[in-house]
C-alpha cells in the first residue's frame, strides 16, 4: 500500500513560494490503477516523483509497504558520464538484481543499437525515455508510476510499452498521470482530477473527464 497525508511541496520561485501540493492525502492498494487527470502545470507530475521519492516533501507523509517504481520515462538519475549499459548495471545494483540476465532485454527493447554502449549526456530525450522505460521493465515493482511515457517514440514502440507494462504486468499497482482519454479509460479502476493543489476523486471516468474539460474551459492551461 502506498499512503499520502496531508502532502504539501512548496518551492521557491521569483514571485515567492508557490504551493504546487496541498496538503494531498490518498492510498493506493495493491492491483489498483489510479488515473490523474490535470491542466498542464497543475502539479500533476510533482505528485508522482513526490510519491516516487524523486522529490523531497515539504510537510506530511508518504507510507510505502510496496515496491514503487520511479516515473517511468523519467531519467533525471541517470549518470551522464557512464553508457546505458552501464546505467543498467548500476541501477541493477541498487536494487539488488543481477544486470547479465537483463542486458538482452534492454538491448533489444530500446531499438538503441551501439548507442547503448555511448555516454547518456550524447543521447536525446526520446532515446533516454526509452532506455528509462527499459530499465523499469527489468526491475519487478509492486507499483509503477506513469507520467505520460506512451508519449514516447514512434507508434511500434508505443505498442510495445503498452503490452509489457498493461498486458504482462496486468497485476501490478499503477498511478498514472495522462492527458489521453483513451489510456485513462481504458486501463485505470479510480479516477482523480488534480486541482488546486489538491484531487479529488469521482466514480466513474466520465464523471471526472466532464470536471477535467469544464475546467480547461474556465481556466486556460499553463505553458
Amino acid at each position: 500500500m502506498i499512503r499520502l497525508e496531508n502532502v504539501t511541496k512548496v518551492y521557491d520561485s521569483n514571485a515567492g513560494p508557490r504551493t504546487i501540493l496541498n496538503g494531498v492525502s490518498l492510498t493506493v492498494s495493491p492491483g489498483e490503477r489510479l488515473g490523474i487527470l490535470g491542466r498542464n502545470g497543475a502539479g500533476k507530475s510533482t505528485l508522482v516523483r513526490v510519491i516516487s521519492g524523486a522529490e523531497p516533501l515539504t510537510s506530511g507523509h508518504i507510507e510505502r509497504t510496496m515496491s514503487v517504481s520511479w516515473p517511468l520515462a523519467f531519467a533525471g538519475g541517470f549518470h551522464g558520464r557512464l553508457t546505458g549499459a552501464d546505467n543498467l548495471r548500476f541501477i541493477c545494483r541498487i536494487y539488488g538484481a543481477d544486470y547479465r540476465d537483463k542486458i538482452d532485454f534492454v538491448k533489444e527493447f530500446t531499438e538503441l543499437g551501439s548507442y547503448l554502449n555511448e555516454p547518456v549526456q550524447i543521447y536525446s530525450s526520446g532515446m533516454r525515455a526509452r532506455l528509462a522505460f527499459a530499465i523499469s521493465m527489468t526491475i519487478d515493482f509492486d507499483c509503477y508510476l506513469i507520467d505520460e511515457v506512451m508519449a514516447v517514440g514512434d507508434e511500434s514502440f508505443r505498442e510495445k510499452c503498452q503490452y509489457e507494462l498493461f498486458e504482462k504486468r496486468k497485476d501490478k499497482a499503477m498511478v498514472m498521470v495522462s492527458h489521453s482519454r483513451r489510456y485513462l479509460e481504458k486501463t485505470c479502476s479510480r479516477f482523480l482530477l488534480f486541482r488546486n493543489g489538491n484531487t479529488e476523486e469521482y466514480e466513474t471516468f466520465d464523471q471526472a473527464y466532464h470536471e477535467y474539460k469544464a475546467m480547461l474551459q474556465d481556466s486556460p492551461a499553463s505553458t
